[in-house]
C-alpha cells in the first residue's frame, strides 16, 4: 500500500535530531496562510487534535496530521515532507536549527488511488 505521507532522508535526519532533543514529536499541516501553510513540528501533545484532523500516517515514527479541509484538497496526492535551509514557522521546533520543513507532493497514480479508496483511506 502506498503511503499518504513520506519524508526525504534529510527530513528524517532532522526529525531524529529533534526527537533526540525534545522527545516524542507530532506534525500538523493546517493549510492556513503564512506559518499554517507549512508542516509544523511540535512536541507530541502540544497541539490538541480533534475531529477535524486526519491522521495521514507516520514519518520517522512521528504522527502526521492534516486538517480535514486541507485533506479534501490534497487527498489525491502523496505528501512528501522535505527540509530546506531557512527559518520556518515560529512555533515549529526546527526553526532554531536554521532549517524548515516543506511539503512537496505528487499525484497518486490511478492504481494507487484506487487501492487507497478500496482500503477506505480516502
Amino acid at each position: 500500500m502506498v503511503d499518504r505521507v513520506t519524508a526525504t532522508d534529510e527530513a528524517l535526519q532532522l526529525i531524529q535530531s529533534l526527537r533526540d532533543k525534545h522527545g516524542a514529536l507530532m506534525f500538523h499541516q493546517s493549510g492556513g496562510c503564512c506559518d499554517g501553510s507549512s508542516p509544523m513540528c511540535y512536541p507530541e501533545g502540544d497541539l490538541i487534535t480533534g475531529a477535524q484532523d486526519v491522521l495521514l500516517g507516520k514519518i520517522g515514527e512521528t504522527p502526521f496530521y492534516i486538517h480535514k479541509k486541507q485533506y479534501d484538497y490534497w487527498k489525491h496526492t502523496q505528501l512528501i515532507i522535505d527540509v530546506v535551509d531557512g527559518r520556518g514557522g515560529m512555533f515549529s521546533l526546527e526553526g532554531v536549527e536554521g532549517k524548515r520543513f516543506l511539503t512537496r507532493s505528487r499525484a497518486f497514480s490511478d492504481e494507487e488511488y484506487k487501492e487507497l479508496k478500496t482500503a477506505g483511506l480516502v
